[in-house]
């Protein structure tokens, strides 16, 4: 029942958030998963580990894919942070190196705090932003 609760919730704050708040909530995901992957690390719970990651490798891809490439050289440069991200995962997770994934979790909490700052500046809805043409993730 409490799930369930949970669930719709999360589903609400997503269809009425605005498109800086979805990428925010994206980090924050991205923050979670990676903290999970270090809380199992120590305790060599190494399926966990690799599972997180992945769900956190997940995010970084859907960041990726809705840059919107025609707007210029930020979405260029965000692509290139993602990607460089990514690498610093994977080998984060090939070598179960504490250090990798919290120089990730350092550079993802920085890029999250920058997106919350953005987005609280602009509060228009994915509703609204549909009204004018769709959405895209600029950066």
């Amino acid at each position: 029942m409490q799930e369930d609760r949970i669930a719709h919730y999360r589903e609400t704050q997503i269809k009425t958030a605005s498109q800086g708040k979805l990428v925010v909530i994206l980090y924050d995901g991205l923050l979670r998963f990676l903290d999970l992957a270090l809380e199992n690390l120590p305790k060599k719970k190494y399926d966990l580990v690799n599972n997180n990651i992945i769900r956190a490798q997940d995010i970084l891809s859907e960041l990726s894919m809705s840059l919107n490439m025609e707007a210029g050289d930020i979405s260029q440069r965000l692509l290139s942070i993602y990607s460089f991200l990514n690498m610093k995962l994977i080998e984060g997770n090939v070598q179960k190196s504490e250090d990798q994934i919290r120089f990730v979790r350092r550079m993802v909490s920085e890029l999250r705090e920058s997106w919350n700052k953005i987005a609280k500046k602009s509060s228009i809805t994915p509703i609204e932003e549909m009204k004018k043409g769709g959405i895209d993730v600029a950066g």
